[in-house]
Order: structure tokens, then C-alpha cells, then sequence
């Protein structure tokens, strides 16, 4: 069973360090936890209509967080770095943002 592209991108990660990566065509998506990098590399093709280079992932665990005097742990998450070819535009929804 296949997926579908936006089942697999959940959302862009925007922090200062990703923003950075902008610059060399380095974008940073939240994806899910079951996908793959060739997965990654098609749904991003597909939805952006860019040609991607490599993929970089990135599983990171849930921290523990305090409220008061209950805790708990933020969500686990799979991240990953797309880098674009040389020759391919760039994302435009990342474009505004600079």
C-alpha cells in the first residue's frame, strides 16, 4: 500500500538552524514516523515539483517538560533534511519566509 505525498510530509520545521540550511537548498520537513528516505525524496518531488539530491533523517525523542507540578514528554519525532540538485528551483513556500 502506497502513501500519499501528504501523508508522509506533516509539516516544515521552522527554526533558526533550518532557516540557514535554506541558503545551500537544505529544507527541513516533520515526516512520518513509518516513511523512508526514498519516500521522503518522492513526496517532496511530487508536492513541490523539485528534484532532490539527498535525504538526510533524523529521529529525535521526546523531551521531558514540566507544567506545574505535573511532567511529561513533548512527542517524538522524525525529522528530515532535504538537500535539492544545483539545477532545481527553490521551495516558494520557504521564499516568504526569509
Amino acid at each position: 500500500m502506497s502513501k500519499a505525498a501528504q501523508d508522509i510530509i506533516l509539516r516544515p520545521v521552522i527554526t533558526e538552524k533550518s532557516m540557514d540550511g535554506i541558503a545551500d537548498k537544505k529544507y527541513t520537513f516533520e515526516v512520518a514516523k513509518s516513511s523512508n528516505k526514498i519516500e521522503i525524496a518522492n513526496a517532496v518531488e511530487s508536492l513541490f515539483g523539485v528534484k532532490v539530491a539527498k535525504v538526510n533523517t533524523i529521529n529525535t525523542k521526546g523531551k521531558l517538560r514540566r507544567y506545574g507540578r505535573y511532567e511529561g514528554y513533548t512527542s517524538a519525532v522524525k525529522k528530515a533534511v532535504v538537500t535539492l540538485t544545483d539545477d532545481s528551483k527553490t521551495i516558494e513556500f520557504f521564499d516568504g519566509m526569509m
